[in-house]
């Protein structure tokens, strides 16, 4: 299976001639287009695109609003292997998917089945025999990062839980 890596979204349109805003995610926004064919999130549809300044972008084939606001939200993804490889001590969150995650003390905890983001920061999304759990992904509770062994250590915080007030209990 080919791995595919987000990396945009397209925003509402601007203008009346197919410009859309860009929600780039690249280091450089400019260059999202240069890593390769881009596709919807089923991969059927193939996206070419020239990222403007000030976070435009002109689509081919786009050449007035209404073809503009029909791609409003569509993200943009490219195949892992098109993306050039991280430097040593970085790594692609999308690496994470499948890594699996144990404990300090070496014991099984689950396998990573994503990274979300909720506005918070990101938490790694771990499936284990405990179910589902979220993770923050600070260096706190994921001390160790290894792709190329292919797992982390996570020491996950304590539950949190809140007691009511005896106000509101009622």
């Amino acid at each position: 299976m080919v791995k595919r890596v987000l990396l945009g979204e397209i925003g509402r349109p601007h203008g009346v001639r197919g410009l859309v805003r860009l929600h780039a995610f690249t280091a450089d926004p400019t260059a999202i287009g240069t890593y390769g064919p881009l596709t919807d999130e089923r991969g059927t549809t193939r996206i070419a695109l020239i990222a403007m300044p000030g976070g435009l972008a002109r689509i081919e084939g786009v050449a007035d609003r209404d073809a503009a606001a029909r791609l409003t939200g569509t993200k943009l993804y490219v195949e892992r292997d098109r993306l050039p490889p991280p430097a040593d001590d970085e790594f692609l969150l999308c690496d994470l998917e499948g890594v699996a995650a144990v404990t300090e003390d070496g014991a099984a905890f689950g396998t990573v089945r994503g990274v979300a983001d909720y506005g918070a920061g990101p938490f790694l999304v771990i499936a284990g025999p405990a179910g589902e759990r979220l993770v923050p992904f600070t260096k706190a509770a994921v001390p160790v990062v290894d792709i190329s062994a292919g797992r982390v250590t996570v020491v996950p915080p304590d539950e949190v839980t809140v007691a009511p007030d005896e106000e509101h209990a009622a």
